[in-house]
């Protein structure tokens, strides 16, 4: 090996330890401020927010969306979506709850954001949620069927008009009855 090779490999390790002890120090001694109402600073932000979208595009690669989303799937997620995402994600004419404007990161408008995910990335978000975010879980309590219904409706929300939006109750089973009740009067009956 020649000395200039291994002089870069010297300052390349270095380099690498040198870091690593920088972020040590970070790490251990609390230097870094994670207040919610500090702004990340750039290099940070940048990290968090490709690793995020990176990830969940990877993670989600393998999901198969339904080959349609029916007006029934948009009603059934309507009402999930406005009793337990409005609050975060505002809607079409509602801005989200006062003390989600003070999230970091702040929980993106849906009625816009719909625009960038996939289908499939979605589901993985509402099903898995995102750590370190305020981005619950809900695959544990919810089963796939539901949360279809809910990538539904956020698929829907960029193209829905705002009276559309406001005219779906929050209560999730009451959609769900009045869904039903309206299938069977479209339904002949044949006694």
């Amino acid at each position: 090996m020649n000395a200039t090779l291994k002089g870069a490999l010297l300052g390349a390790a270095t380099l690498f330890i040198l870091l690593i002890v920088v972020a040590l120090i970070v790490i251990l001694t609390g230097s870094y401020n994670v207040a919610a109402t500090d702004r990340h600073n750039p290099i940070v932000s940048w990290a968090l927010t490709t690793t995020m979208n990176n990830s969940v595009r990877r993670q989600a690669a393998g999901i198969e969306p339904p080959a349609e989303f029916t007006s029934a799937m948009v009603a059934a997620g309507a009402g999930e979506y406005k009793a337990m995402c409005s609050h975060c994600h505002g809607g079409i004419g509602q801005s989200r709850a006062e003390w989600a404007e003070v999230m970091l990161p702040k929980p993106p408008p849906l009625a816009e954001a719909a625009r960038e995910w996939d289908p499939k990335d979605v589901f993985w978000l509402v099903k898995h949620g995102v750590k370190m975010s305020g981005m619950p879980a809900f695959g544990p309590t919810h089963d796939d069927k539901t949360i279809w219904n809910i990538v539904a409706f956020v698929k829907a929300l960029p193209e829905m008009p705002a009276e559309q939006y406001a005219g779906y109750s929050s209560d999730h089973a009451e959609e769900m009855h009045d869904h039903q009740a309206h299938e069977e009067s479209d339904t002949p009956h044949h006694h």
